[in-house]
This record gives C-alpha cells, sequence and structure tokens, in this order.
C-alpha cells in the first residue's frame, strides 16, 4: 500500500497518484502555488482515490474556490467506505470543516490526533493563528495550542514542517527565543517553505528584531510567486517592519505595490485584514488619515462581508466602519453580532462590539470613549482570533487614545515588546 510524506497508509494502487498526492500536500502545507494541479493529477491517475478528492476540496477553499468545494467533497465522501478507518475519519473530519461546522470539527480533533497523531492536513487546520483553535474564542488559546503541539512533537521528530509550526506556536506564546531554532530548522530543510518564512517574520516581530525582520522579507519575498497564498501577507509584514522602523516612504510603498487592495493577491480575507490593519497603524505612527484609502477599502469590505460570521473579520470590517463609514451602518453590524452572540453562535462574546465602540469613538476624535471602551476588554483581544502581531492593533489604538485623551499613566503596553510598533508619543516597550 501506497504511503503519504508522514507514512501513513493511502488507500491507492497507484504509485503516480500517491507521489502526486504527496507533492499536492507539500503544496499546500508550504502555501505555495500549485497544489490543486497536483491533486488533479493524482484523481486523474487513480479517480477512484478518495483521499486526493479531500484534498482536493481543501485546496479549492483555501484558493478561495468556495463553488468547487462541494463537488471534491462529495467525491470522497463516496469513496470513503473502500478506505482505512484513518481515511474515513479524516474525510469525516474535512466534511465538517468545509461545511462550516468549525465547533464540531474542533470537537473531534482531539480523538482523531490521539489516534492518528502523524495526520498533518488535519492538525493543519486547526493551529495557525486563525485555525480552529485560534477561532475558538477560548481566552486560553495560546496554552490550549502548546499543550496539544508539545504532546504531539514525539511523533513529528525532526519533520520540517511540524517544526516550523510548532515554533510559530511557541513565539505566539510569548516564546519567540524557544521557536526560533525550530523555525529556522525548517526553513534551513525547506527553504521555500512560506509558512515557515511567516513563522520568521513574527519571531522577528516579537523579538523587536526590525532590521533583521525587512531584510529577511526583502531577500526571501523575491523568490515567492505572487500567486502564493502568502505573498501579500508577507508584504504586510515588510510594510509593519518599514513602517517601525520609521521608512515611512518604504512602507507606503510596499503596501501599495504588496498587500493594499489593488495589488494584494492572496485569499479575499487576508487582502481585508492586511489592508485595513496596515491603514490603522500609519495613522497610529502619526501619519495623517489617508481617506481615500479607508474609502476603497470600506467598499471592499462591505461587498465581500456583507454580514458578519468570524470575528476576526468581523473586527476589521467594523473598523473600516468605523473610519471611512456612516456610522449606521456600523450600529446594524454590531446588533447582528450582538444577535449572533445571544443565540451562542460568536464565540468571542463581547470583545468585539466593545473593539467596534473604542474604533467609532477613536475615529471621531472621541479619545476618552476609545479608552473607556476598549481598555476593559484589551486583555481579553485573543478571544478574537488572529496572531499577536494582528491583534496588537486592538492595544495601539488603546495606547494611542490614552496619549490622545491626556491619560498617559494608562500608556501601558499589557505584554513586554514587541519593539515593531510603532505608537506615535507611546513609551518604548
Amino acid at each position: 500500500m501506497e504511503e503519504d510524506r508522514l507514512g501513513l497508509a493511502l488507500s491507492t494502487g497507484s504509485a503516480a497518484a500517491a507521489a502526486a498526492f504527496r507533492e499536492g500536500n507539500d503544496l499546500l502545507v508550504t502555501h505555495w502555488p500549485g497544489a490543486a494541479a497536483a491533486f488533479d493529477r493524482a484523481i486523474a491517475a487513480d479517480p477512484g482515490f478518495a483521499m486526493a478528492h479531500a484534498a482536493r476540496a481543501h485546496a479549492a477553499l483555501r484558493a478561495g474556490d468556495a463553488a468547487a468545494v462541494p463537488r471534491h467533497l462529495a467525491a470522497a465522501e463516496a469513496l470513503a467506505a473502500g478506505t482505512t478507518e484513518r481515511e474515513r475519519r479524516h474525510i469525516g473530519y474535512f466534511g465538517l470543516l468545509l461545511r462550516g461546522q468549525g465547533a464540531a470539527a474542533l470537537a473531534a480533533l482531539p480523538d482523531h490526533m490521539r489516534d492518528f497523531p502523524r495526520d498533518a492536513l488535519v492538525l493543519d487546520t486547526a493551529i495557525t493563528p486563525n485555525g480552529l483553535i485560534g477561532s475558538s474564542g477560548r481566552a486560553d488559546r495560546h496554552d490550549y495550542l502548546i499543550g496539544l503541539m508539545e504532546g504531539l512533537a514525539p511523533y513529528y521528530g525532526n519533520d520540517w514542517w511540524f517544526g516550523a509550526m510548532h515554533g510559530m506556536a511557541l513565539s505566539e506564546a510569548g516564546r519567540p527565543a524557544a521557536g526560533r531554532p525550530k523555525v529556522e530548522a525548517a526553513l534551513a530543510a525547506r527553504p521555500e517553505h512560506a509558512w515557515g518564512a511567516h513563522a520568521l517574520a513574527h519571531i522577528c516581530y516579537e523579538s523587536g528584531e526590525v532590521a533583521a525582520g525587512i531584510g529577511f522579507l526583502r531577500a526571501w519575498l523575491p523568490g515567492y510567486a505572487r500567486e502564493g497564498t502568502l505573498y501579500s501577507h508577507l508584504a504586510w509584514h515588510q510594510a509593519l517592519g518599514e513602517l517601525a522602523a520609521g521608512d515611512t516612504e518604504a512602507a507606503w510603498a510596499t503596501y501599495l505595490a504588496g498587500c493594499g487592495p489593488a495589488s494584494h493577491t492572496g485569499p479575499v480575507r487576508l487582502k481585508l485584514t492586511d489592508g485595513v490593519s496596515f491603514l490603522l497603524r500609519w495613522e497610529l505612527a502619526g501619519q495623517a488619515r489617508p481617506a481615500e484609502a479607508w474609502g476603497g477599502m470600506l467598499g471592499f469590505a462591505r461587498a465581500m462581508f456583507p454580514r458578519p460570521g468570524f470575528a476576526f473579520a468581523d473586527l476589521h470590517v467594523a473598523l473600516a466602519e468605523a473610519m471611512a463609514g456612516d456610522g449606521a451602518a456600523l450600529e446594524r453590524w454590531v446588533a447582528e453580532v450582538r444577535a449572533l452572540e445571544a443565540a451562542g453562535r460568536y464565540p468571542s462574546g463581547p470583545v468585539l462590539p466593545a473593539c467596534a465602540a473604542g474604533f467609532a469613538a477613536f475615529a471621531r476624535g472621541d479619545y476618552a470613549g476609545a479608552v473607556e471602551a476598549l481598555a476593559p476588554v484589551a486583555a481579553e483581544r485573543d478571544r478574537i482570533g488572529g496572531s499577536r502581531a494582528q491583534m496588537d492593533l486592538v492595544e495601539f489604538t488603546l495606547l494611542r487614545a490614552c496619549l490622545l485623551a491626556g491619560q498617559p499613566e494608562r500608556a501601558a503596553r499589557r505584554r513586554p515588546g514587541p519593539g515593531a510598533g510603532p505608537v506615535a508619543g507611546a513609551p518604548p516597550p
């Protein structure tokens, strides 16, 4: 029987199908272009290969091709009976995930990883900052994730994929020094590992290594295809570093060329969050508010995210409404979030409405009001999801509001670092 890269059995008799499947998996987890085409080759070599159909559905979702997901998922499910128990449960897990039943998929995760600890494609869906654990609304999500990863580490040894993911999780838990050697080893083994590059960018951010982060990304990004899932998000990291270094001309040029609404080549959700968060940080660094750019982001947010439901994206829609909207749309948006919360369908609870109120107050110059809205929930911002670097926009808005409201005694960071703010007038980290 054929096996995947980590030694798990594959129910296909075709060596060509298995090889294409392994290639597709590596491309998928490294965020490199070509995964869908590789899975298509696997299916062509063996149309009855259930795991290839499931992986093709996953790749379609990653690429934003939502219309193709049900077709590939249905094919996998129709073939699942002829596979191993691990493959059947793998396909069942993705059936939950790809149909939007995230809570049920997350509930199934511990048992699946206990029984099949090297099922990396399942694990990969849960352990990124916006994966199932990051989006769960848990205030202890970082500790929970570290516990999961450290329990699984013995099963992976020096595997380059697991090393990058483990290192990123450690960095997000406030331990970038512990994560760095794992990420660097992963990149040495697989230099084109875009998630590894992403993890190293976060470690530089968390460690305050602004120049090192800029230098790494300027050297690494030119070798990564623009259609890669993380290309524009890595350009966002570069722009943040340039802004922190005080090179506003370079930061704005990187934003326009790499991660602004006209240039972003990544998934729709990242296009929203990268664009909105850069514009806020631009202003927090003391630059003038770019009204035209905010208007463009608002139009995109309204067109692509007409209803709330995913807290991390919703935070950025609320921010765009606050900075460029008319107020009424933001009130309606928050009312819908509160309705979801009341129905038990919004895991982050009341944190987002409070952040929305704080952003709205900040946008209209009511800095004392922004402080009063944001201060009580700043420590709970992890419940919204996203990385620490992404969620710093809540704390940095609070810091700037404290200073502008004449309350410098309240302008204290919740955690040490990072050096890559910046917030105009704020004390050093």
